[in-house]
């Protein structure tokens, strides 16, 4: 059974369900001889806010994120079906990847930076050996001051994610809500959004990582399978 809770989404079909599915209907079926500009946008809608409740079903537990992810897609769904000015979508846009940041920044002044979860955790990586090692050359708070910088490097690429967001929101999406050019421009902002926010935002991430891996090798003096669990 815990295999089953456990068991990871397939990343090709997370971006397919997510993102291709849902900018696909918008741009193609949101004129009124196929579904219309209110149907398609409820369809297109349907598919990451069924996702994200399957995942926090299967998960059994609250993810601040997952729970973000499914408040800004029921958001773009309003602003479009209650046909708002389209200045609110590109605040919106800005606002989801703003507040984690800033939930991201804020944890650098407490005991449990997030980036300890995130990439400085026993999964992957072989602490006890790791701390142990560490102890022994006295880089412990050397090492815990590396570990808040990534912590500021973590929550700049949500910072990034931030404007990138608001400034492709105002390129792209220009016609007034509730219209089928608004549905188009809105899946051609999801789309957009992945290779030009997602994937370097990915890269500035492994950046995190090869600046702790070489931070915990030269304090450490351990190799690198030393330094990740075999398992």
């Amino acid at each position: 059974m815990s295999n089953t809770e456990n068991k990871k989404s397939n990343p090709l079909f997370e971006i397919a369900f997510n993102v291709f599915l849902p900018s696909f209907i918008l741009m193609k079926f949101s004129g009124d001889e196929h579904l219309g500009t209110v149907m398609a946008l409820v369809v297109a809608l349907a598919f990451p806010v069924a996702y994200g409740g399957m995942e926090l079903i299967r998960n059994k537990k609250f993810n601040f994120i997952a729970a973000l992810g499914f408040v800004s897609v029921l958001l773009t769904g309003g602003i479009g079906l209650l046909e708002l000015d389209t200045k609110w979508l590109a605040v919106k846009e800005a606002l989801i990847p703003g507040l984690i940041g800033l939930v991201v920044l804020g944890s650098s002044f407490t005991r449990y930076p997030i980036v300890k979860k995130v990439i400085f955790n026993d999964t992957l990586l072989n602490l006890p050996l790791i701390k142990e090692r560490l102890a022994k050359a006295g880089n412990e708070a050397a090492f815990e001051r590396c570990l808040k910088v990534s912590n500021y490097l973590f929550a700049s690429t949500f910072a990034f994610s931030s404007v990138m967001n608001y400034f492709l929101a105002t390129w792209i999406v220009t016609s007034p809500a509730g219209t089928t050019a608004f549905n188009e421009e809105l899946g051609k902002l999801t789309l957009y959004s992945y290779p030009v926010i997602a994937i370097p935002s990915m890269l500035m991430m492994f950046g995190i990582f090869y600046y702790l891996w070489r931070q915990i090798r030269s304090m450490t003096s351990l190799e690198t399978e030393q330094i990740f669990n075999a398992s």
